[in-house]
């Protein structure tokens, strides 16, 4: 089954892709309303998402089609800083997303 997986850090390099997925993935350009991106935000060091509610906010990101094992994968390198979060982006496309995970 194939799902998509919204990006806006890490996910995005290809280097990563390759050691995570085995493959480059081919995604495109997308961005998700309501929330903002902040660097550095976990360990000091990686980019992380939050929820703003207001729209005028938005995350510039990339949106790749995946499969269930994929997003195994990337919950295994997403660490437990992170979980994930189905989210509707301004195409409309429905995607997961990692936020923070505030224990």
């Amino acid at each position: 089954m194939l799902d998509y997986l919204f990006t806006y850090g890490t996910l995005q390099d290809l280097q990563v892709q390759k050691y995570i997925f085995g493959r480059v993935l081919d995604g495109k350009t997308d961005f998700l309303l309501g929330f903002k991106r902040l660097d550095n935000a976990v360990y000091e060091r990686y980019s992380l998402v939050v929820q703003t509610k207001d729209f005028k906010n938005k995350v510039e990101g990339k949106v790749y089609r995946v499969t269930t094992l994929d997003l195994r994968k990337a919950d295994v390198y997403e660490t437990s800083a992170y979980k994930r979060k189905k989210v509707k982006l301004e195409s409309g496309i429905e995607a997961w997303l990692y936020i923070g995970n505030s224990h």
